[in-house]
């Protein structure tokens, strides 16, 4: 029998690397003044975007209706978050236009694992309140991953979804090497962990190859302990007094000019505020070495592929 537990987990934002090199700031302006990335598909995905893991329903409609005062444009969510209605409520809240607001969910495994990966989009667009989401990725990399694939090359042929990503499928190289070779409508996104510490260099130089974004989770850390590493790192603290900013925002300007998109989780005015000032100064190339130094590909997320094997039977009632 399936469990019915509440788990969420732990991804979000995102690398360009080589073939998505990233032009000057006064190049990459969207409508709303801030970067945009091209993907493979030609729909341009704002660079920058809130978060919304480990948030509830009205923890998560706070927060976004905040950054859209603030001028955030990407909102990141998912089916196992539960927050997507609280999502929903803020956009309409927000009184912005829903084509100027990109928004981004994940399918989690047992959205498609007996076939009702059709019928799950459908929920997912219910919850959220809109005729289509801009980018779905499959949440994790287990269970009939292609069957979920396929109701997703579906849903974008109905116009419900815009563009395909692929979530944690760096957990299994082989898995994410099968999936990307049976796809007929490619994906043009992937997330995975990425911060200064776990900077994922070989990971990006695949995707590369294969013409896909990378949209990294954790840029600052994740809440905690990495948080707190990451900030305590004492060439980010210097960093962070030469140039009168924070460290948060140190390393969001290096996850900028390196050209990630990148989707900090947030949920204090401030924090919110502060995490997106970021195109107002620009770091040197001497100190974006220096923040690539750090790399240790260590990532604080220690889950496996073969751990993230139960959640092909954990239902999300939401």
């Amino acid at each position: 029998m399936k469990k019915s537990v509440f788990i969420a987990s732990f991804f979000a934002a995102a690398v360009v690397f080589g073939a998505f090199a990233f032009a000057e700031d006064s190049e990459m302006k969207s409508e709303n003044n801030y970067a945009t990335i091209q993907l493979g598909n030609g729909l341009k995905i704002p660079q920058f975007g809130i978060g919304t893991y480990g948030s509830s329903e009205q923890q998560a409609h706070d927060a976004v209706l905040e950054a859209l005062k603030d001028g955030y444009r990407h909102i990141d969510t998912a089916h196992a978050y539960r927050n997507e209605r609280g999502i929903a409520k803020a956009i309409k809240e927000s009184g912005i236009s829903r084509s100027e607001i990109w928004i981004t969910s994940k399918l989690w495994p047992t959205d498609y694992s007996n076939g009702n990966g059709a019928q799950s989009i459908d929920k997912m667009l219910e919850r959220l309140g809109t005729d289509y989401v801009d980018l779905v990725y499959l949440h994790q990399p287990v269970g009939d991953y292609m069957a979920g694939y396929r109701a997703l090359e579906e849903a974008v042929r109905q116009g419900k979804v815009r563009a395909i990503g692929l979530s944690n499928f760096d957990l299994n190289e082989k898995v994410f090497e099968d999936v990307y070779a049976k796809a007929e409508i490619k994906p043009v996104i992937v997330q995975i962990e990425l911060n200064p510490y776990a900077q994922r260099v070989e990971f990006r130089k695949k995707c590369a190859e294969k013409n896909l974004a990378v949209e990294g989770w954790f840029p600052l850390g994740g809440s905690g302990k990495g948080n707190e590493t990451l900030f305590a790192d004492s060439t980010i603290k210097s960093l962070a007094e030469k140039y009168g900013k924070s460290p948060a925002q140190i390393i969001l300007r290096w996850h900028v000019q390196e050209g990630f998109s990148t989707i900090p989780g947030a949920r204090n005015p401030a924090h919110i505020a502060e995490n997106i000032a970021v195109y107002g100064f620009s770091l040197s190339d001497a100190d974006m070495e220096k923040i690539r130094s750090l790399n240790r590909e260590q990532r604080f997320y220690t889950g496996t592929w073969e751990s993230a094997q139960h959640f092909k039977d954990v239902e999300i009632n939401y």
